[in-house]
């Protein structure tokens, strides 16, 4: 039985579908929507659906972005002979935010995990080797995330990508095993890259 009233209780459900909400905070971003001035509340819808209408993929790295292709791709002043390969978009701006990183970017949305039934061709792998066969990259970072998933695709990644003569790093691991790059500050990171290593 719900206490609130049908609109309140759905306003909830939909808060309730974003990653790592429950209903106690779901009651609480609703009510603070409910709270706030139709001003506010105008500007947090459209910014919801500005966003959905003018974010597209990258079609060279496949980066979020208002632009095709994106600012970082676009850029002439970064090495676009390297290129870091990293599970998702958040992991670009954590990348980015080390201001150590010159190269280019390829986002593979996701890793290897035949648990989920996640495999090669469900992740941006072919787009991957085809940026590869046009000859210009001399070196892949692989800075998937240090779990079994992550390592996983950097093993069969790194199977894929030596035969075609170009470099394969891995970045360090100063990132704790089970952490995610979004949440390793700028410091740790930096090191990583530094201290990558062929495999």
């Amino acid at each position: 039985m719900s206490y609130y009233s049908p609109s309140i209780e759905k306003l909830i459900e939909a808060f309730e579908k974003l990653p790592s909400i429950g209903n106690k905070t779901a009651a609480r971003l609703a009510f603070y929507i409910l709270n706030s001035s139709n001003e506010e509340t105008n500007e947090f819808v459209e910014a919801i659906l500005n966003a959905k209408k003018n974010l597209k993929y990258c079609s060279v790295c496949y980066n979020i972005s208002d632009t095709d292709p994106c600012t970082i791709c676009s850029n002439s002043g970064r090495d676009k002979s390297l290129i870091c390969v990293v599970e998702d978009v958040k992991d670009v701006v954590a990348m980015e935010k080390t201001h150590e990183f010159k190269g280019v970017y390829h986002v593979l949305h996701g890793s290897i995990s035949p648990m989920n039934g996640i495999g090669p061709d469900d992740i941006k792998i072919k787009e991957l080797l085809a940026r590869l066969m046009e000859g210009n990259v001399k070196e892949v970072i692989l800075a998937t995330n240090p779990r079994v998933e992550g390592e996983a695709t950097a093993i069969y990644l790194s199977k894929l990508i030596k035969p075609l003569g170009v470099t394969v790093t891995r970045i360090a691991h100063g990132i704790p095993v089970g952490g995610d790059l979004e949440y390793t500050d700028e410091v740790t990171l930096s090191k990583a890259l530094e201290g990558r290593r062929e495999i």
